[in-house]
């Protein structure tokens, strides 16, 4: 009995370490604001940054979720998710262009609808041209990484092309709704309305997506089919029709992402997919593959630190997240939240 009591301690605080290492990432995003703000110095600076950072974060998660839900489900590599951002800008900016009448009048309501019919029509867009990507580029080369790699990162190169046939070579000006435009002054501190519209966006999003995975029938199956899917076919459901869903609604994402990104730059060109997926994939590989919540965190690690580097050191600040990346796998080489995989 003695002994029992003896080793209980012991063991209470062997499961409180491991909690502690496991749960470790999600206090990295604090720490570096901490951070930010000791090698600011100023509170008004540091928190027009951390917003500004908040809010391009938010934009490469919506981008990055739907690539690392695809790597997560179906092992693919898919470097032509650059594309479905890109037509999905071009496909908003022509709908927001030509509800010029409702995006340029003093009217929250018109502006929010031109901004939602934007938005859904090019989720259905690139959504649909997921669903032929995916059954003709994408099904030949399951299994095979390189082949992927070199056959999606074709199909990028074809979807610019056929963006330079359709819409010109010339970049198109995508100016935001008034609703959108300009900013709050509280003290000395700037919030731009669209940046704090970016954040709820990528906050809901994020909250959508943990609703779907832990609470419906449908997140199970995916999860299930993310740790083993040769058991989820087993119990007799098609892991297929799953796969295309995922890879129509990762799609459909990347469309949201280049919308908000597009109005974020306020101009669009054919290369802006292939010029974001960079920063996509180091969010997906900061996360950990296939983990939505590490891509989450991933995501305002990378806006923060574009943002920090940005005002303190400009010279750093392209390179910021590649040095960001090396740190993190140095630390966790899996990533910050992976998912096992089968």
């Amino acid at each position: 009995m003695s002994d029992d009591i003896r080793e209980t301690p012991v063991s209470l605080s062997g499961n409180i370490q491991d909690r502690f290492k496991i749960n470790m990432p999600v206090f990295i995003v604090p720490i570096l604001a901490a951070l930010g703000l000791v090698l600011i110095g100023d509170f008004s600076t540091w928190a027009t940054l951390t917003l500004a950072g908040l809010a391009m974060g938010m934009m490469v998660f919506v981008m990055a979720s739907g690539l690392t839900l695809v790597f997560g489900l179906m092992d693919v590599l898919n470097f032509g998710h650059g594309a479905f951002i890109s037509i999905g800008a071009f496909v908003g900016a022509t709908i927001l262009l030509a509800l010029g009448s409702w995006t340029g009048v003093d009217s929250l309501w018109l502006n929010l609808a031109a901004v939602g019919l934007a938005v859904v029509g090019a989720m259905a867009v690139s959504g649909a041209l997921g669903l032929f990507f995916e059954r003709v580029i994408v099904r030949p080369v399951y299994g095979a990484h390189l082949k992927q790699i070199l056959i999606t990162m074709g199909g990028l190169i074809v979807a610019e092309e056929v963006i330079h046939m359709i819409w010109g070579p010339n970049a198109i000006p995508l100016p935001r709704p008034l609703a959108l435009q300009g900013a709050w002054s509280i003290g000395d501190i700037v919030v731009e309305k669209y940046r704090v519209a970016a954040v709820v966006i990528g906050l809901l999003l994020f909250l959508a997506m943990r609703w779907v995975f832990n609470r419906t029938r449908l997140g199970l199956l995916i999860r299930a089919g993310v740790e083993d899917g040769e058991m989820v076919e087993a119990l007799g459901y098609r892991i297929n029709r799953i796969f295309i869903l995922v890879f129509v609604a990762g799609s459909a994402l990347a469309a949201l992402g280049g919308v908000m990104w597009g109005l974020y730059d306020e101009i669009i060109t054919a290369q802006i997919g292939m010029n974001i997926l960079i920063l996509v994939f180091i969010v997906v590989i900061i996360g950990g593959l296939g983990s939505v919540e590490g891509c989450f965190i991933g995501a305002m690690l990378v806006g923060l630190m574009a943002n920090y580097t940005g005002y303190l050191a400009p010279k750093v600040a392209l390179g910021s997240n590649i040095l960001l990346m090396v740190a993190v796998l140095m630390w966790r080489p899996a990533g910050l939240l992976p998912v096992s995989k089968r």
